[in-house]
């Protein structure tokens, strides 16, 4: 059979393609390496309770289109993340708002917590932020960096935060209100039967092939569609002859616990250094369940090795150099269109990996 569109990678931005793809009337075949679809948003019930395989995923978007659009295929509760951090048993909430300056603190107004601030802003000299310690320091102050910050990203990341571009945390939510929505977005929310239920929906009219890797039969595949679209690493698909592009990973230890709450929270942040683990998802509280038993996630980051599933891309110059110099091999491939986190060696949030799926999609086939 000839298809229209060979999409390589089961996950969100090509199961979104997909599915405009089939609504224009194309042929559509779908080879996914793994043993099931959604890549890294694949939920699966473990006691009743949808697990999150691979971390927590919070819908948030303020694109109203985007949020019509995955309508169509799931019904969203009104989940609202407020992450708790847990700092050798101190906890204060996330994102750091008033609640979190009172408990550091003692200050009830926001002046105070301003003047603070700016006090430890000013003792620390620093006026233009050359690493992501300089830039914490100048949005929340010493105390909370070096509680609530340095640890957790020292992490996750694997190395010294002065080590760290400063962009990474940028976009660090401070607030001198009691809010504690992370995410200040119109509308947010989780599928209240998962996300593997979500892309089933996306991809229900297309061919789908599980255990498949695109690399190993590259030519088989090619001679069977008019037009790839490949959502793999970029690096892997040129068998890194340039050499392999910088991740993070992460890997879960995941049990269930025979008790119907085990920590009260969706998520709670280790941002002490000692703790190995950056944090522990408690599922059920994603959907507000109230199973006799619970499921939980530690989440440990490591450096990514081949044969890894890479999370984040470490956008650092090096590896934004090395991955320019693979899009230019890119777009001298016929056919074949690189998209998605991994093809773009860029994180992108859900919201934006859909948006994205779409404005491909209005460009090439409407």
């Amino acid at each position: 059979m000839h298809y229209d569109y060979l999409i390589v990678g089961a996950g969100l931005f090509g199961s979104v393609f997909a599915e405009r793809a089939i609504s224009a009337g194309k042929r559509v075949l779908v080879l996914e390496k793994r043993s099931h679809i959604g890549g890294n948003i694949y939920t699966e019930e473990v006691e009743g309770i949808q697990v999150h395989k691979y971390g927590a995923h919070i819908f948030h978007t303020n694109d109203k289109a985007v949020w019509d659009y995955i309508n169509r295929f799931a019904q969203f509760n009104r989940y609202t993340n407020s992450p708790v951090a847990n700092f050798h048993g101190e906890l204060y909430s996330l994102p750091f708002n008033m609640y979190t300056f009172n408990r550091m603190w003692g200050v009830i107004t926001p002046q105070e917590a301003e003047a603070e601030i700016r006090r430890q802003r000013e003792a620390a000299g620093i006026t233009e932020p050359q690493n992501l310690e300089e830039q914490a320091i100048s949005l929340v102050g010493t105390d909370i960096y070096e509680k609530l910050v340095k640890g957790y990203t020292e992490k996750q990341w694997g190395r010294p935060c002065t080590e760290l571009p400063a962009f990474i945390i940028r976009r660090l939510p401070v607030r001198f209100t009691f809010d504690n929505n992370y995410f200040n977005a119109s509308f947010q929310g989780i599928p209240t039967e998962g996300y593997t239920a979500l892309v089933q929906k996306l991809l229900s009219g297309a061919d789908v092939l599980l255990n498949t890797d695109y690399l190993e039969e590259k030519s088989k595949w090619d001679a069977m569609a008019d037009r790839v679209l490949f959502t793999g690493p970029i690096d892997r698909y040129f068998d890194y002859c340039l050499g392999p592009l910088q991740y993070r990973s992460v890997r879960f230890e995941t049990e269930v616990l025979d008790t119907p709450n085990y920590q009260g929270n969706a998520v709670i942040n280790y941002t002490d250094r000692e703790t190995p683990y950056t944090r522990i998802i408690e599922h059920k509280h994603f959907v507000f369940g109230t199973q006799p038993k619970t499921v939980i996630s530690r989440e440990y980051s490591a450096e990514w090795q081949p044969g890894d599933e890479p999370y984040y891309p470490v956008n650092d110059d090096a590896n934004s150099a090395l991955y320019e110099n693979y899009r230019a091999l890119a777009e001298k491939e016929r056919n074949v269109l690189f998209c998605g986190r991994l093809g773009e060696y860029r994180y992108y949030d859900m919201d934006v990996v859909i948006a994205r799926a779409l404005a491909l999609a209005e460009s090439l086939l409407f």
